[in-house]
């Protein structure tokens, strides 16, 4: 759809903010931008590049592959590693399944989180499920966009989920 680029290796894909799930520190709108100085990690997969200027945080990175091989696979892309926060699964394979997103639902997910809605919905366009992404998740998506950092996106995911 010309949306992402597609690499087949991790030393092909260039460095960027790594949707990792499990990284420590979860992806908020501090990561926005090419100004931070963090040391690369390691990347391979798709990328989606989100405009910006900076080096390491113009562009996501996602792995394409099946979650029984992410935790193994992950560790070797370059890169800012970032957890999404508690979103919930569109798609008809995991709907319904927190935190089991395929890789467009993390992307759109990262994209809103990073101020870049309407850039998830042309994502999320391609796919006949992907509105229900955004509607099961329109709450803690707006939310999450909302906090200055890792720290309070926690704290706002924490809120979410005793209110439910």
């Amino acid at each position: 759809f010309d949306l992402v680029e597609l690499h087949r290796s991790n030393r092909a894909t260039p460095p960027g903010i790594v949707l990792d799930p499990f990284a420590e520190r979860a992806l908020s709108p501090a990561d926005r931008g090419g100004d931070r100085r963090e040391p690369p990690d390691e990347t391979s997969g798709a990328t989606a590049s989100r405009g910006g200027s900076g080096a390491r945080h113009d562009r996501l990175v996602a792995l394409d592959c099946s979650w029984e091989t992410a935790e193994r696979l992950v560790e070797d892309f370059a890169g800012v590693h970032r957890s999404l926060p508690f979103l919930v699964a569109g798609n008809p394979v995991s709907y319904g399944t927190p935190f089991r997103l395929n890789t467009v639902e993390a992307f759109a997910g990262a994209l809103c989180i990073l101020g870049e809605r309407d850039s998830a919905e042309r994502l999320l366009s391609k796919f006949t499920w992907g509105h229900t992404f955004l509607e099961l998740n329109e709450e803690p998506l707006a939310r999450y966009a909302d906090c200055a950092d890792s720290t309070e996106v926690l704290a706002v995911q924490d809120d979410y989920l005793a209110e439910e």
